[in-house]
């Protein structure tokens, strides 16, 4: 029989919030609006750790996601409407019988491709997106969840475009949306993405033709503005959608200066 070292009593006394495995690359399955889809995400798992017990059977954490995959695939892939949220809770609820425990985490970390139509061409260029899912079980028992998207954008400065006959500076700018909140709360990271992308002077494309570029530049100079009004108008059209604590923080890469600049604000 193995020693179980982790059950010992360790030298110093002192309960540990959060201890598990990091950067874990695995592979999941998620039913979306109808349609098998498959990422690659990173995972990170941790649990408490009480006072008196010096460590945690890391393999049963890994065990945990591979056992919640398993079931994700077989039973979440028959329902319309299942998420990454939803595999999150699924791992914890495993990890419930193979680790005593009163606090939980699951962070999924992917990309999110979705399709766009190119502004003039209309050719479809496939966008990605990072998105990143957390899952909390409290000490309660109770779930939350907390919704993370980044979305890359631009910006044209407006005055710069004031003081200099209609000529301005643009920059590619990057809008990070979280929303914090209770884990039934239907949230979709693509509306998320939305909010976020429409705040900016104008979306970019990872495919452009000239006609295209063209319209982008025509709609970015037709619609300036200040990293400030980027960072309100996700806040204000997050806080209308979306029930919950909403945090927003938008920086731009500056085309003329040496640095970037910054604009959060969160609820």
């Amino acid at each position: 029989m193995p020693v179980e070292t982790q059950e010992e009593v360790p030298e110093i006394r002192e309960r540990l919030r959060r201890v598990g495995i990091t950067n874990l690359r695995s592979v999941a399955k998620i039913n979306w609006k109808g349609q098998t889809y498959t990422f690659l995400p990173l995972f990170e798992v941790t649990i408490d750790v009480p006072a008196e017990k010096k460590g945690i059977h890391m393999s049963r954490l890994v065990e945990s996601i591979t056992d919640a995959m398993s079931e994700a695939v077989e039973e979440e892939v028959m329902k319309v409407h299942t998420s990454l949220e939803e595999l999150g809770k699924c791992i914890i609820r495993h990890l419930e019988g193979k680790h005593p425990h009163k606090r939980a985490e699951v962070w999924i970390k992917t990309h999110l491709i979705i399709p766009r139509k190119t502004p003039a061409s209309g050719k479809t260029s496939y966008e990605p997106y990072d998105v990143e899912v957390g899952v909390i079980k409290n000490e309660e028992g109770a779930f939350k969840k907390v919704l993370r998207v980044k979305v890359v954008g631009n910006t044209a400065c407006p005055h710069a475009m004031a003081n200099n006959e209609g000529k301005t500076h643009i920059q590619r700018a990057i809008g990070e949306l979280e929303v914090k909140t209770a884990f039934e709360e239907e949230i979709a990271l693509e509306d998320m993405i939305d909010v976020v992308e429409s705040s900016f002077s104008h979306p970019t494309y990872t495919l452009l033709k000239t006609v295209d570029e063209n319209a982008v530049v025509q709609g970015m100079f037709a619609n300036p503005k200040f990293v400030e009004d980027v960072a309100r108008e996700i806040f204000a059209n997050a806080r209308e959608r979306f029930k919950g604590k909403i945090h927003v923080r938008v920086i731009s890469n500056e085309s003329i200066h040496k640095h970037d600049v910054i604009a959060e604000t969160w609820s």
